[in-house]
């Protein structure tokens, strides 16, 4: 299998491309990074340098591979952090060319707008396309609780608000749907929920809370249910194994107090994770 895979690339730690790439490769799966942008780390430090890419490069990097003839054997198109509008379209059109290439191909969308505690972190506009244009557009959409929220327009609280919201959102034309960091009324205060919704039902899986607040989570556990759900065609087979996955990545980045996922260290668990968690119907 192959992924086109359109995010943000950091040297130092493992956010976007740079956990999103091996936790496909680790798999089996021939990943095709697109960089967004380049930054020294993630701009949770004091410090950031880099560069942002613009549109033109992304544009430029999708005709060359057509011009190999290798969009066919593409089997999805993964876009996380955009950056700009400009970037947003860019992924779109570059979506369109894989889909027109291999009509069965995917499209999973990280709709990368913020999260609990940091807030909104992209410009209102790229927030808006996201929610306008790209979840759309997407088979598959990998929000977190914050950007679920945002997606929905109002606050989310409990799980029928939650299941509302995802309701809205096939409605609107995503296929399948993963919120990962979820905690509702429900949610014991030491737990956190993923839900996951396909045409096939509704699922829940809920793991113990970590202290640990290391970066690239959500975009490894988007790579990961893109790929497990690439295979299985199941959302619940997808749910279980992604989370179990990151859920022990994360715990020994917690046993070990580092600041930065300890993706290669761990990346066993990403084959076969160390404590499998199972679903439950909703």
């Amino acid at each position: 299998m192959n992924v086109l895979s359109i995010q943000s690339h950091v040297v130092y730690g493992h956010v976007g491309n740079s956990a999103a790439v091996f936790a496909l490769q680790r798999l089996g799966i021939e990943a095709w990074p697109i960089d967004t942008l380049q930054l020294s780390n993630h701009r949770g430090y004091d410090t950031a340098r880099g560069q942002v890419f613009g549109p033109e490069m992304l544009r430029e990097l999708v005709r060359g591979l057509g011009e190999r003839g290798v969009l066919a054997r593409c089997d999805a198109l993964l876009s996380g952090y955009l950056g700009t509008v400009d970037m947003g379209e860019a992924t779109l059109e570059a979506a369109g060319a894989v889909k027109r290439a291999n009509p069965d191909a995917l499209y999973g969308c990280d709709p990368v707008i913020g999260d609990v505690g940091r807030g909104v972190y992209v410009a209102a506009e790229v927030a808006e396309f996201i929610r306008e244009r790209a979840v759309p557009a997407a088979d598959v959409v990998t929000p977190n609780h914050f950007e679920l929220e945002r997606l929905a327009g109002e606050p989310i609280n409990s799980l029928p608000a939650a299941l509302k919201a995802i309701d809205e959102l096939h409605r609107r034309g995503t296929r399948v749907v993963l919120v990962t960091s979820l905690a509702t009324d429900e949610t014991p205060r030491d737990a956190v929920d993923l839900v996951a919704c396909d045409a096939a039902g509704r699922h829940r899986l809920r793991t113990p809370r970590l202290p640990t607040a290391a970066h690239g989570a959500g975009d490894a556990i988007a790579a990961l249910f893109l790929a497990h759900y690439l295979r299985s065609r199941s959302a619940a087979e997808a749910l279980s194994l992604s989370a179990s996955s990151v859920f022990g990545v994360l715990q020994r980045t917690a046993a070990a107090g580092a600041q930065e996922m300890l993706l290669i260290e761990a990346q066993d668990e990403l084959v076969k994770p160390s404590t499998m968690f199972r679903t439950e119907p909703l």
